[in-house]
């Protein structure tokens, strides 16, 4: 049996003014046929678990491209037509199984449901051929979505640490398929929610209870369920939550997603998260720094800055109302800002200098932003910025933060990056010649995907809005092509 096999990955943040061109894609841009399969090759992701089961079973198997992408802002046109474009020039020679390891959130600049288009384009050109996909679990799924595609299954963690489970699972369900003849059917239910993301997380509240109502259908007998919590942060018809099962037949498979969507929508309330202002999360840090005998740092997770929701990476409310409280023994980063890392290493390791660091991309917002933090710092290192992931998430990838500089300021450290990257693994820190632990305080962008390689080294954490492009405020925000109404944004609003 021959399989066409891809990756394809990145979440839209339409209000982030991160740029996404091809260079996005993987730490030197995406990767193709043979090079593709030989870096996806070993990964726990999506399609390093189609890889290992093509293997097992023997079959023939062709990658048609390895492709990821910090979340930004929308895709360009060019680079999605280019690798698009190889996704379905592969299926054209002809195969007998297509496995999707997508994301389920790409917006291009031209559309606005770029999973939905591509699926429509490897449909027309195969369209007999079974189409399974593995979702992240935050895609803003579609109807394209489900009506060009045979299996579905997305992620049941944030953070997400089965991203190569959920591959399996769609992998198999899709083989299941061609060993006995028997075709799964799909169904799915849109809710009018619009989710937070730090409302989204598996462990606790409605968002675990319904994630384990999903797993206790699968359980029952039925091939797949996936509560999808979308991806509020985009301006699009088709952000938010919504529901998609796997049965044995249609009737079957659309009872159990009306009843999963039923239960979500009694529980609305708690998919809504309110952000503390910045002065008290800084100082419940202060309070949980001295009662924790000093074992290990606090860590302060800036979600409004979140990298992996398509923050600037560039903005210091947290470190300057950190400063203002008097707080130190800080570690902050990655930070990125290309010029002052410019300005480092021309200056030199051991160099002092001033430097004005961040907010220096404009976000747009209609709550302004401060002007670049003033710090005198000395240069400690300078690196490649290159790192291979160890934790769990994206285990065995390389990533590049771009070059990347070790700045000693009076309170503290800061790691500076030609790029924005999300601290998702110890690596960014111990890269650079960084101990992570020896800070009483590390200051993160990130919400969520920090979390499984640094709470375990931390004495707590305080989530941080710094009320900029991944904001849990959603009036900082204008929507326009949002449908609507929508849960929080209109109170009544009602399921249909």
């Amino acid at each position: 049996m021959r399989i066409v096999a891809a990756r394809l990955n990145h979440e839209t943040n339409t209000f982030s003014p991160v740029s996404t061109p091809l260079s996005a894609f993987g730490p030197d841009g995406p990767t193709f046929a043979a090079q593709a399969l030989a870096q996806a090759t070993g990964t726990r992701t999506g399609l390093g678990a189609f890889i290992d089961l093509a293997r097992q079973r023997g079959d023939e198997l062709v990658v048609a491209v390895n492709a990821t992408a910090n979340p930004s802002g929308r895709v360009q046109d060019s680079a999605f037509e280019q690798m698009a474009g190889s996704i379905v020039d592969a299926v054209k020679k002809g195969c007998d199984l297509i496995l999707l390891d997508l994301h389920g959130a790409m917006v291009t600049q031209s559309l606005d449901d770029a999973e939905g288009e591509l699926l429509r384009r490897v449909r027309a050109v195969a369209a007999g051929t079974p189409v399974a996909v593995a979702l992240d679990l935050h895609a803003n799924l579609s109807q394209a979505m489900v009506d060009h595609a045979d299996v579905i299954v997305g992620f049941k963690t944030y953070p997400h640490v089965d991203m190569y489970e959920t591959g399996a699972h769609a992998a198999r369900l899709a083989f299941r398929w061609l060993d006995t003849g028997q075709r799964p059917a799909i169904a799915w239910r849109q809710l009018p929610l619009l989710s937070h993301t730090l409302a989204s997380a598996t462990a606790q509240g409605a968002m675990q209870r319904a994630v384990a109502r999903a797993q206790g259908l699968e359980q029952q007998g039925l091939a797949a369920a996936t509560v999808f919590a979308g991806f509020s942060l985009a301006d699009i018809p088709n952000a938010g939550m919504s529901v998609v099962t796997v049965g044995e037949d249609h009737h079957q498979a659309q009872a159990a997603a009306d009843a999963l969507a039923r239960m979500i929508w009694d529980e609305r309330a708690g998919f809504v998260y309110t952000s503390a202002d910045l002065v008290d999360s800084v100082a419940r840090a202060k309070s949980l720094r001295a009662a924790s005998a000093g074992v290990g740092p606090v860590l302060l997770l800036d979600h409004g800055d979140n990298v992996m929701s398509g923050g600037s990476c560039d903005t210091t409310p947290v470190l300057e109302e950190c400063l203002r409280q008097g707080v130190t023994r800080i570690g902050m980063g990655p930070l990125a800002d290309a010029q002052t890392v410019a300005q480092a290493i021309e200056a030199g390791v051991g160099a002092a200098l001033k430097v004005r660091v961040g907010n220096k991309m404009a976000l747009g917002l209609p709550n302004g932003q401060p002007p670049p933090l003033a710090l005198q710092v000395q240069v400690r290192a300078i690196t490649d910025g290159r790192f291979r992931i160890t934790g769990p998430i994206y285990t065995g990838e390389t990533w590049a933060m771009g070059r990347t500089v070790v700045l000693e300021h009076a309170a503290g450290i800061l790691v500076v990056s030609e790029r924005p990257m999300e601290p998702l693994d110890l690596g960014v820190f111990t890269s650079v010649g960084v101990d992570p632990g020896q800070f009483d305080y590390l200051i993160l962008k990130s919400r969520m995907y920090c979390r499984p390689s640094f709470v375990p080294i931390s004495a707590g954490l305080v989530e941080c809005d710094s009320r900029g492009v991944t904001s849990s405020d959603y009036g900082l925000f204008k929507f326009s092509r949002l449908r609507r109404p929508v849960y929080p944004l209109d109170l009544q609003t009602s399921m249909p």
